[in-house]
């Protein structure tokens, strides 16, 4: 009998075949005592996996059989999942985790050592490959690799993947796993990325394994939420203009092409003491949309704007954006960020006060200039361009002024209404009053102002009526003299 010296007090495993792994032959029953070997632990460069880590093909392992160090060494698994081992042959490990992987090595040498202990670590992973699928600015298929730092995490590849689209609903983000054992089926793990970004809960920031897949849910809300995901890593960065069509009270209503603007980010500072800047792409609003379109009229609702969308499951919600509240309580989540095929209607607004009036002259997103008409007595009567809420008598000013045959006083105001009526006014003139919805308005696209003859002129215009026929006849009898 061939005796191997062991550790005292410690139970070696027997070998029970007739040879030594060398080949030399053992008399019957012969039980020999197997040395401890070193523990051996996994290089530096290792990935850093977790036990739940599921084999799979490409995967190289390294297995320590305790006391047979014959046996131990670097394996790959192979196509179909499985192990080709001395002596224990083929042993299926795909879709076990490193430990059970372990207990079905051990299960196959049981038929020729004595109680083996096996330790089986990974050395280098295979491609890790993910589905994402969803709301996501390109879903599909993305393979990575097991690194230094460990697994691949659920922001890692919401950022390969594009980013979050606009619909994305953060809240019910879910991963389908792989179960362990093969054909074990998968189970889903509810992710709220909400939480990561509000409270900094990193528990939600899954390390995700092969084969698992991301759900990113559309967001069934009617009013604009905000996008929560503004501003970071799990914003689309996506610098490609987006197609849009902006329809109802703006004055260029159709198809619109509308890019993003870049915003400057500061990146940290370079080896030689400079700033490194920069660009990241917010996506464009509906206020930068409204101002591509030419701007609102003023007879837009920006109380009920509605934006259309279509998700990429082929469902269309509607988002109800009160841009009111933007300009008078500074709402910025009303100002929704836009994605591509986004539809925008702004309805007619059915009675809209001065002071309403007044506010949305002003906005970023009225038109720069609008267009209205002095006629009558003025120096230069016709159309001119004034800036949104000018008060009525500079546009008088605007048209060069009274003549001499104006009418001073007063001035007929003519507004048409959105319900289709005519207001129709007699208006005080005084040049050195302010804006006054009463004698002074601020004016609005396409309002009227006439300005009259005065007394003086009028008469001087029926006189020439009047005698003009006379003055022929005179012409008449001079003929005769």
């Amino acid at each position: 009998m061939i005796a191997i010296l062991g550790l005292t007090g410690v139970a070696a495993p027997a070998i029970a075949q007739t040879t030594t792994p060398g080949g030399r032959a053992l008399p019957p029953n012969s039980t020999p005592v197997l040395p401890s070997p070193a523990p051996i632990s996994a290089p530096a460069s290792a990935p850093v996996v977790d036990q739940s880590y599921l084999l799979g093909a490409g995967d190289k392992v390294k297995l320590d059989v305790f006391g047979v160090p014959e046996y131990s060494g670097e394996y790959q698994v192979l196509a179909d999942g499985s192990l080709n081992l001395p002596l224990a042959g083929t042993v299926r490990v795909g879709g076990l985790t490193l430990r059970q992987a372990s207990g079905a090595i051990e299960s196959r040498y049981r038929e020729w050592l004595t109680r083996p202990v096996v330790t089986v670590s990974l050395m280098s992973s295979r491609p890790v490959q993910i589905a994402v699928s969803g709301e996501v600015t390109r879903p599909g298929a993305y393979t990575t690799s097991l690194t230094e730092a460990g697994t691949p995490t659920l922001t890692k590849m919401l950022q390969l993947a594009g980013g979050l689209t606009q619909s994305a609903d953060l809240q019910q983000v879910q991963i389908l796993r792989r179960l362990p054992g093969t054909n074990a089926g998968t189970t889903p793990i509810q992710v709220n990325l909400q939480a990561l970004l509000k409270s900094g809960d990193l528990s939600q920031d899954i390390q995700l394994r092969d084969g698992d897949s991301i759900v990113v849910p559309a967001s069934t809300a009617t009013t604009a939420m905000g996008n929560d995901f503004a501003g970071t890593t799990l914003e689309s960065n996506n610098n490609e203009p987006i197609d849009i069509i902006v329809a109802g009270e703006v004055n260029r209503p159709g198809p619109h092409s509308v890019v993003g603007e870049q915003v400057p980010v500061t990146a940290g500072q370079t080896t030689n003491g400079q700033t490194n800047v920069t660009a990241k792409v917010k996506a464009p609003t509906v206020t930068r949309a409204i101002q591509i379109a030419g701007g609102i009229t003023e007879r837009a609702n920006i109380r009920e704007i509605q934006v259309k969308r279509t998700a990429r499951d082929g469902t269309e919600r509607s988002i109800n954006v009160n841009l009111m509240d933007l300009l008078k309580a500074g709402d910025a989540k009303q100002d929704l960020r836009l994605q591509q095929g986004d539809r925008i209607v702004i309805p007619t607004a059915v009675a809209l006060s001065p002071e309403d009036a007044a506010t949305v002259a002003t906005a970023s997103f009225s038109p720069d200039s609008i267009t209205v008409n002095v006629v009558g007595e003025v120096s230069k009567p016709g159309q001119i361009q004034v800036p949104p809420n000018t008060p009525m008598n500079q546009a008088i000013l605007a048209a060069g002024g009274f003549i001499t045959s104006s009418r001073t006083k007063q001035v007929d105001f003519l507004r048409l209404q959105p319900n289709g009526t005519v207001d129709r006014r007699q208006l005080a003139v005084d040049f050195k009053q302010g804006i006054n919805s009463a004698n002074n308005p601020a004016l609005r696209n396409n309002d009227t102002i006439v300005v009259g003859k005065n007394g003086l002129a009028r008469i001087g215009s029926v006189l020439g009526t009047i005698l003009n026929p006379l003055g022929s006849a005179f012409g008449i009898l001079n003929i005769f003299r």
